[in-house]
C-alpha cells in the first residue's frame, strides 16, 4: 500500500499514461482535501490562497516527475524555486504550513507513493481540525498593542502615564521608531486594560493629548503571527 506505483528501471522511474493521469487526479483529489481541511480550521484565509493549496500538490507532483533522476533537471528546478521565494510576500505561521503541507503531498505524489500521500493528508488535515477545535496554545491573556504616534517635538518619556494609571492594569513602552520623513514618532506600547468598557474613553483621552493623529489598538496574536 505504501509502495510506489511507477515503473522504476535501474536509472530512474518509467512514466505511463495511465500513471500519471492517476496521479495527477489523486493530487488533485488530495489538494481539495487540504484546501478544505484549511478552510475549517481557520478564520481568515482568502479565494487565492485556498487555490494555491488546490493546484500546489499537482505542481509539485509534475516538478518531481519530471526531475525523474536527472541531476541536471533537479539543479535548474531548484534555482526556479529561489526565484519563486524572493517573489513571494511574508505569510502567517500557517500560512507557511498549508503551502508546505501541499508541498510535501505533491513530493510523494511526484514519486508514486500514492497510499502514503493519502494517508498524510487524512492525518494531517484531522490534526489541523483537532488543534482548531481544542484552541491548542491559545494564550489566556487580555494583553493589547497600542500604537501612538505623536509630533516629533513632544516628550514621549512620561507624556502618556498618567492615562495608562487611570484605564490600565499594566502599560510597558516596547518600541519607538521614526515615522513620516523623521517628522513623527510612532510608539507602540503593550498594556492589559483595567475595564474594557472603558477602551474608547481612553483613546479619547489619548487624542486629546497626541493632536488627533494616528492611533491603532490590536490584539497580540494578530502581530506576532507573522514569519
Amino acid at each position: 500500500m505504501l509502495e510506489s506505483i511507477l515503473v522504476e528501471t535501474t536509472e530512474a522511474a518509467t512514466l505511463t499514461m495511465q500513471t500519471t493521469l492517476l496521479c495527477s487526479l489523486v493530487s488533485i483529489v488530495l489538494g481539495i482535501v487540504i484546501a478544505f481541511a484549511y478552510m475549517l480550521s481557520s478564520k481568515h484565509y482568502s479565494q487565492n490562497y485556498v487555490g494555491t493549496l488546490v493546484i500546489l500538490p499537482i505542481l509539485v507532483q509534475v516538478v518531481i516527475m519530471m526531475v525523474n533522476g536527472n541531476l541536471g533537471t533537479g539543479v535548474a528546478i531548484l534555482g526556479a524555486f529561489s526565484l519563486v521565494r524572493f517573489r513571494s510576500i511574508p505569510g502567517s505561521s500557517k500560512e507557511i504550513s498549508g503551502v508546505f503541507f501541499a508541498m510535501a503531498i505533491g513530493l510523494a505524489m511526484g514519486m508514486g507513493y500514492m497510499g502514503f500521500a493519502v494517508m498524510i493528508t487524512i492525518i494531517v488535515s484531522l490534526l489541523f481540525l483537532l488543534l482548531k477545535v481544542t484552541n491548542f496554545g491559545a494564550k489566556k491573556t487580555d494583553t493589547k498593542l497600542l500604537k501612538i504616534t505623536i509630533p516629533e517635538n513632544l516628550n514621549y518619556t512620561d507624556l502618556f502615564d498618567d492615562i495608562f494609571e487611570t484605564f490600565t492594569k499594566k502599560a510597558e513602552l516596547d518600541r519607538v521608531k521614526t515615522t513620516n520623513l523623521g517628522s513623527m514618532f510612532e510608539l507602540v506600547y503593550r498594556i492589559q486594560i483595567a475595564d474594557q468598557k472603558r477602551e474608547k474613553e481612553m483613546l479619547d483621552e489619548i487624542r486629546c493629548r497626541n493632536g488627533n493623529l494616528s492611533i491603532s489598538i490590536s490584539k497580540m496574536e494578530n502581530q506576532l503571527e507573522e514569519l
